[in-house]
């Protein structure tokens, strides 16, 4: 085998752990790390700053990079003029939401690439997202914008000054209080739920028009408010947007789980990037209507989807994979779309001809194609089985039969296909999230190898990236990167919360403790509201943000508001419903007039609002009547209890959670308790008064 030539180009990426920047470490580029030496460079030569953010699923970070920064032209352009940072959004997330803010105040949007230029002292004067390498109609080209840039710099500065002051101005301003709207009630639902219902496409499900995100924190919410009302439209709406997801392109009808988001209105053509945290939030809101509806369906897309992360984005040691990419071979979607001569190559011989014409029927593979006029199809499912059946004159039972056969067919063909790129450095935030949907996943469907995936992934997270009392964002390559940020306290505390449900080890709940402890002591605000972004020990930056909007994935507030609520149940101490209540009231009037950008917040309100129960279910873990008890709480969607599970043996468990303090089994029986506000039922062995006591 011959040796691999030497890159030609070497900067100072090379020494990162990020993949991002790793994948930047052989561009002409003098990129920097963000960090002092990449500040004090541009202070002493006073020189601007060409900071770009960006992430390695993204498909449009890929392209500036083969056009710009690969460029030895533009590169040397870039080095005259610029001290150059590179910044992996989903390590900083703090830089990033500083820095597009900036950029959508000064351009009315936003995305990534990210590309944005400051002063020496990180202020943001100028911005945008993709430049291409030369003037394209009215966009300018990367060039152009850098000459630009540097002779503002250079020969306008009291200008640019002003203009910097003004946008640093806002910036600062952006994390202040929102004025509250007074009584936290029932009426700010209904009014979200309004504004959603006008918001919904009755067609295709889902919310708006293209690009279609899949929202699951909005489709949670209004599962919620179906059980708090019985609104029939409210679940209607979340079976729909359910079943048109699933049965589009968004989802991978071969490997499991989900692209990041359709391109166009109904589902069809995604952007095939696959993040672990869209994974993790699917797959709990399919769980949940699952638990509501009993539809099989469901119930298999959150398997497949929970298969497809064990397979493919978990590490030997436990931890999550974060990213898998939408490119391969240079390609946006390569790895995932088909032809009908590629799936008869594979089906003709083992299955026949006529069977492999039905399977290209089923999953609406054509000679046309549907996929950017390529003549390639992306797999989807626009007519159930049963109408294919009819179409094909065969019997259902027969078709389902068919695809269980082709299906493993085409996925080992795909397999031998060049895969996407993987981002394999595992960020805790979105462990939190996937270890959540793994422990609800083992509780409700009585999967024991799903609660073992998420005890394996507590151990790691705890045992790794927690050091010192620190909870770290990121690990990779045996390294912890950057202190932990409000969203990895709250969603690990959250995840850990959720596994001692599932397992009744009282060490998870221990642990969910102490991080939100340290939460409470590190990113909290003296004057009270939100929470900061950022800890007491982070890197100061021009403005401390306090994110509070649920996007992508749940902003840390709304999940700390969340992890708040259930711990005062589960100890009995009022400070955290108190300090949850505050946050809710500091955002309450946001909640009702945009509630696409509040739904796990909207979530968390719901449970404020139930006066939920607390369920201490005591018995020997694998004795029947145990589990007997153990399954009326999972067997349909209880949003509003907690769970409490003892081990009888357990003698240090009534100590560690409060909730369980004299709690035993009655007459030598499992047996569970429900208590609500200030009163307990009575104590039963009988699963059937349970069932009676949680109605």
């Amino acid at each position: 085998m011959s040796a691999q030539p030497s890159p030609q180009f070497i900067n100072r990426l090379i020494s990162e752990t990020s993949p991002y920047l790793l994948q930047h470490a052989h561009n002409p580029v003098d990129w920097y790390p963000w960090g002092a030496e990449a500040l004090a460079r541009a202070k002493s030569e006073d020189k601007p700053i060409l900071l770009s953010i960006g992430y390695s699923a993204c498909h449009w970070c890929h392209v500036m990079e083969r056009e710009c920064f690969e460029s030895p032209e533009i590169a040397a352009l870039m080095n005259e003029l610029f001290i150059n940072i590179k910044v992996d959004r989903e390590e900083r997330p703090d830089l990033d939401a500083i820095y597009m803010n900036a950029v959508q105040l000064m351009t009315g949007r936003g995305g990534w690439p990210l590309t944005v230029f400051l002063t020496p002292d990180g202020e943001p004067f100028y911005g945008g997202t993709y430049f291409p390498p030369e003037d394209r109609g009215r966009m300018p080209g990367f060039p152009r914008i850098l000459r630009s840039v540097a002779d503002a710099y250079r020969q306008r500065r009291a200008e640019l000054r002003q203009s910097v002051e003004e946008i640093t101005t806002e910036l600062r301003r952006l994390p202040e209080p929102l004025p509250g709207a007074g009584e936290l009630s029932a009426q700010i639902l209904d009014d979200a739920y309004r504004r959603l219902s006008a918001r919904f496409d009755h067609v295709h499900g889902g919310f708006g028009g293209a690009p279609k995100f899949p929202n699951s924190m909005a489709l949670a919410f209004l599962l919620r408010y179906w059980r708090a009302t019985g609104e029939l439209h409210a679940i209607e709406m979340v079976e729909l947007s359910l079943d048109k997801m699933a049965s589009g392109g968004m989802y991978d009808h071969l490997g499991g789980g989900f692209h990041r988001y359709s391109t166009d209105a109904h589902w069809l053509v995604p952007h095939f990037e696959k993040m672990l945290y869209d994974n993790a939030l699917l797959a709990r809101a399919y769980l949940e209507a699952w638990q509501a509806t009993g539809k099989p369906r469901y119930r298999q897309v959150v398997e497949e989807t929970l298969d497809y992360v064990i397979r493919e984005m978990t590490a030997p040691d436990g931890g999550f994979y974060a990213t898998q990419d939408a490119d391969s071979e240079g390609e946006e979607g390569k790895f995932f779309v088909w032809t009908p001569a590629e799936i008869h190559a594979l089906l003709d011989k083992p299955l026949g001809s006529a069977e492999a014409e039905i399977v290209c029927r089923y999953f609406d593979v054509t000679s046309e194609g549907n996929f950017e006029g390529t003549g390639k199809s992306v797999l989807s499912a626009p007519l159930s089985i049963e109408t294919v059946a009819r179409l094909k004159d065969i019997a259902p039972e027969r078709l389902e039969s068919l695809l269980a056969r082709a299906k493993p067919i085409l996925f080992e063909g795909r397999e031998r296909r060049v895969k996407p790129g993987r981002d394999d450095k595992r960020l805790a935030a979105w462990n939190g999230l996937m270890l959540y949907a793994f422990a609800r996943a083992a509780a409700v469907l009585g999967r024991d190898d799903y609660r073992a995936v998420a005890e394996r992934n507590a151990e790691f997270v705890l045992g790794a990236m927690r050091c010192d009392g620190i909870l770290y964002r990121s690990r990779k390559d045996g390294q912890n990167k950057f202190p932990g940020y409000l969203e990895d306290y709250a969603c690990y505390a959250e995840g850990l919360l959720a596994l001692y449900e599932a397992t009744g080890r009282a060490q998870h709940f221990v642990a969910a403790r102490e991080l939100t402890d340290a939460l409470l002591a590190q990113f909290d605000d003296p004057q009270g509201g939100a929470f900061f972004f950022t800890s007491d020990r982070h890197e100061q930056l021009i403005t401390r943000v306090r994110d509070v909007f649920d996007n992508a994935t749940p902003s840390g507030n709304s999940v700390a508001v969340d992890v708040l609520l259930r711990l005062a149940l589960l100890t009995g101490e009022s400070r955290y419903r108190a300090r949850a209540e505050s946050v809710l009231q500091s955002l309450s009037s946001s909640l009702a007039k945009m509630p696409s950008g509040f739904g796990q917040l909207l979530c968390a309100l719901d449970f404020y609002l139930a006066n939920a129960k607390g369920v201490v279910i005591v018995g020997p873990p694998a004795a029947p009547e145990t589990q007997a008890l153990r399954r009326v709480v999972q067997e349909t969607f209880r949003p509003h209890c907690v769970v409490a599970l003892v081990d009888p043996r357990d003698a240090d468990h009534e100590r560690r959670v409060p909730l369980t303090a004299r709690r035993g089994m009655q007459g030598g029986q499992p047996t569970a308790y429900v208590c609500q506000g200030f009163a307990c039922q009575t104590p039963t062995t009988s699963p059937d008064v349970l069932r009676a006591q949680l109605a």
